[in-house]
Formats: structure tokens, sequence, C-alpha cells
């Protein structure tokens, strides 16, 4: 199922694919392009510009709704403002959608962001990505990564922060935690 969110609608139908649900304020749309998403879609579900909530945010929430046991991979979600980039990136810290963070997955063409919570992990290494970075949203405690080129062992980080350009030593690395969120990401240069 594809679900276009604002602008990402237009960029769907674009691209060849079937828009499904098409949701969001449109308020980035020209009005002729938002006849377009309009024409096409199969559902819609508009909001209005002024709402307390981004319009990712609201997809996110219709889709955890309807589709609760669905993988997220949610596309484009890294580019443009930095605002709605770390709108995008936090978002898994809100309550409602925390307990869903394994689900989610933010990609584009040089980052695939997913996002762990406290457990044991194999992490594989997906094609072409080189580096592999550890970003605790929040204090992390007894943090273990190995099988990567750089290790920790029981750490505890006492408070947000990146473990960036780390990489992959073998296909598959391993970490471990036992409180926090961490979003792992997977790059690559351009």
């Amino acid at each position: 199922m594809y679900i276009g969110i604002d602008r990402g609608s237009l960029y769907l139908l674009e691209a060849g694919y079937r828009v499904d649900l098409a949701i969001g304020d449109f308020d980035s749309l020209s009005p002729v392009e938002k006849e377009s998403v309009f024409e096409h879609a199969i559902k819609i579900i508009t909001a209005p510009a002024e709402k307390d909530e981004t319009d990712t945010q609201l997809a996110l929430s219709y889709a955890l709704t309807h589709y609760q046991a669905a993988t997220f991979e949610m596309i484009g979600m890294t580019g443009g403002r930095l605002d709605h980039f770390l709108a995008n990136l936090w978002m898994v810290l809100e309550p409602r959608f925390k307990p869903y963070s394994a689900q989610i997955m933010l990609r584009d063409r040089q980052n695939t962001v997913s996002y762990l919570l406290p457990g044991e992990y194999k992490i594989e290494q997906i094609p072409e990505m080189k580096y592999l970075g550890y970003c605790c949203l929040t204090p992390v405690e007894n943090l273990t990564l190995r099988y990567s080129k750089y290790t920790l062992n029981q750490v505890t980080i006492p408070h947000p922060m990146s473990l960036a350009s780390n990489e992959f030593i073998e296909k598959t690395a391993y970490i471990s935690f036992d409180e926090g969120i961490i979003a792992v990401i997977q790059s690559k240069d351009e």
C-alpha cells in the first residue's frame, strides 16, 4: 500500500505508483498539482494547514490505526527542511508511536534509518551502504557494539548523541542495550 503525504502524493504519481491514500494539508502543491493528486488518489484525507501535528504524524497515526502490524517504510523524510527532518527522526519518541518503533524506517538515496528499543539485535548490512551510525535519541544504558569497526562494551550514554561513522567489518553487526531508543543509520557517500 502506498500512502502519499502532502507533496509526496505527487511524487508517487510522477514515479508511476498508485496512490492508495493521499493525506495532508496539501499546502505544498499548486492548484493544478493538487487537482491531479485528488483525481488519481484512491482515498484522500485533508487536514487544515494550521494543526497540532505534522502531515507525517497525521499519516503515521492513520496508518497505525488501520495497519498496526505493517512495516512502515517512509521515503523522502530526510531532505528539505531541517525542522521537518528532526520531527521525523524523533517522532518515535512520542508515546503513541514508541511501541511501533521497530516497524518504522526512514529511507532516502543515501540513508536508511531504523529504530531499536532495548534488546539484542543483529544488524544486517544493506547492500551498498558503507557506514553504520547509532544515534542515541535518549540516554542509553549498557550499550554494547560488536562486529563493527568501533566497538563498545556495556557503556552508558548519559544524553542524546550520535555515534557516527562506524562501519561493518562483515555483513552483520551486533548491538545490545538495556534502556533507551536508538536510531540505527546505514549510509553511503554520494
